[in-house]
């Protein structure tokens, strides 16, 4: 299992479930199943049921956490500034990052997890996405 792969598709999930959600009220477990099996579906390096498990884990746990960790985030952000007004690809790299340094047990080095925000930052963001998510996590990690 390629876990930069996994998590890659993890960040899609999210992406995705930021723009296609449940109504007020309603059960939003459908969506986040959905989106998790298009992104396993969509990549056939994933194969393993284990890529599944740490995709539906990570994107389940991130939505179970989601007020929290919108509340660590917007915490770091200059004054002004409000997580809405993010770019959708920051803010949900932002969240899978901030999910893994804090709420996985065991949690991921925030080395590693910040390298990997970078990362996918670099991948889906703007030219500034790199800079903004290493700022902005590594003030969240200290």
């Amino acid at each position: 299992m390629s876990r930069r792969l996994a998590r890659d598709a993890a960040f899609k999930a999210l992406f995705q479930l930021d723009f296609n959600f449940a109504a007020e009220g309603e059960d939003s477990s459908a969506y986040e199943d959905l989106a998790v099996k298009t992104m396993f579906d969509d990549n056939p390096k994933l194969t393993s049921q284990k890529d599944f498990a740490y995709i539906d884990a990570t994107v389940k746990g991130t939505r179970a956490h989601l007020g929290e960790i919108d509340e660590i985030i917007s915490a770091h952000l200059k004054q002004g500034w409000q997580l809405p007004r993010l770019m959708a690809a920051d803010r949900n790299i932002l969240r899978l990052a901030v999910y893994e340094m804090r709420f996985v047990e065991p949690p991921l080095s925030k080395v590693i997890a910040i390298n990997e925000a970078v990362e996918l930052a670099k991948k889906y963001g703007t030219d500034d996405s790199s800079r903004f998510v290493n700022g902005i996590l590594e003030a969240i990690s200290k």
